[in-house]
């Protein structure tokens, strides 16, 4: 067949790989090029152990004090908040105990084997050189405070995660270069590293580029629709057709699903990094600093601290409060390093209200399908989506149950 996919990031990019290697010709259309958005700025972590939503039971009551804390994960462009509104309340909705465990059950099926997946796609290519088998790490000032963070753990538990927990002091003889900062530190198991998620998302289109796919640059503007399916991406090269057509734009996929009849409650959730250059001193694996929910990257040359949640839309500039506190955080924490310069970033990630990313057929006609939403593990599950997408496109029941993320539960 002849497929469409539009988005050139991780999960477009998997995606295309895998339909590709099915024998289909595949032309990936996006406005800018390969991970230009998130997939370049994301922490590079393949987090497999990432079943916990942000949405757990009392962050509804957490988030005021948050917002007023310079030093909290969590930032908000008030001018936004009306038009936030409808969505947040939604949002804050899912943070139930029962929500939990059913996106636990869910995300632990897409996400488990991230490693195992990211190895297959980049296999005999020049991307495979970017996987690194790491640890991940989490860091805690205090016990008190590993202690504080037991709901997440034994939902991680529940989901089979493997985990080693040691006291700072037996990690600073692993990697010195936190002295004393932490008294406990989790060292999640069977996970992984990108070590320039950009180069590595980039290396993989030139590997699907090279083997005759196809890559055109340029913005699409709408769809066009036919007996209630897509037919067109409606584009500034003009109208392009497929036999089928994958929509993974990330965070611009929400009015192009809502066209297609799936009403699915949709935001954009801007996240930042700090990159320093060159620095004198490297962590050995990726550490979420749990205080400020931020993680500490080591990169090709680069020192990159990600995270924060900023609610803000697609369209503002990037605020200084969540740079300013990734710079205080990451001073506290290593006073003494040194490095060149510091590069800052901001950009977008899907974030539906249940959290769960939408993976499958938009209608029964089975003409486009979509493949977005993944909000902070959309590097993680990236190229296990895209592997589902062209299962499910080549006529195969991929071998995990889709219920939870089939975007017909969103049809009105």
């Amino acid at each position: 067949m002849n497929i469409l996919v539009a988005g050139a990031g991780i999960v477009g990019i998997s995606t295309a790989i895998w339909l590709q290697r099915a024998g289909h010709s595949v032309t990936v259309v996006d406005r800018a090029g390969p991970a230009s958005g998130t997939s370049h700025g994301n922490a590079g972590v393949l987090a497999a152990g990432a079943v916990v939503p942000v949405t757990t039971p009392g962050l509804a009551r957490k988030a005021p004090a948050m917002l007023m804390d310079r030093d909290a994960p969590l930032f908000l462009r008030w001018s936004y908040l009306p038009r936030l509104l409808p969505f947040l309340r939604r949002y804050l909705a899912y943070g139930t105990d029962a929500h939990v465990d059913h996106y636990g059950k869910s995300m632990s099926a897409l996400l488990h084997d991230t490693v195992e997946q990211h190895q297959a796609l980049a296999a005999d290519t020049p991307a495979a050189r970017f996987i690194t088998t790491d640890d991940y790490c989490f860091g805690y000032a205090t016990r008190a405070d590993f202690d504080a963070d037991s709901y997440g753990w034994g939902k991680r538990d529940a989901q089979g995660v493997q985990y080693e927990v040691v006291s700072g002091a037996q990690y600073a003889a692993y990697d010195p270069i936190f002295g004393d900062a932490f008294k406990t530190v989790v060292r999640c198991k069977n996970h992984g590293r990108i070590s320039d998620p950009g180069a590595y998302v980039k290396a993989l289109a030139e590997h699907f580029v090279s083997e005759g796919g196809t890559l055109q640059i340029t913005s699409i503007n709408d769809i066009e629709m036919e007996e209630g399916a897509v037919s067109a991406l409606i584009t500034d090269d003009g109208p392009l057709t497929a036999d089928r057509i994958v929509f993974a734009m990330g965070p611009w996929s929400r009015e192009i699903a809502h066209k297609l009849g799936v009403k699915v409650p949709f935001e954009s959730e801007r996240g930042y990094h700090i990159e320093l250059t060159n620095p004198s001193t490297m962590p050995r694996a990726p550490m979420m600093v749990a205080s400020g929910k931020f993680v500490l990257t080591p990169m090709e040359g680069r020192l990159r601290a990600a995270g924060v949640i900023e609610f803000g839309g697609l369209d503002a500039p990037a605020s200084r409060a969540p740079l300013d506190m990734l710079r205080r955080q990451v001073k506290k924490l290593l006073p003494d390093l040194q490095y060149d310069d510091v590069v800052e970033w901001m950009g977008h990630r899907p974030a539906p209200a249940d959290s769960l990313p939408l993976i499958g057929a938009n209608d029964a006609s089975g003409r486009s399908y979509s493949a977005f939403g993944h909000q902070h593990v959309g590097l993680t599950g990236g190229p296990k989506t895209g592997r589902m997408i062209a299962e499910l496109i080549n006529g195969r029941a991929p071998n995990m149950d889709m219920r939870a993320f089939d975007p017909s539960k969103y049809r009105s």
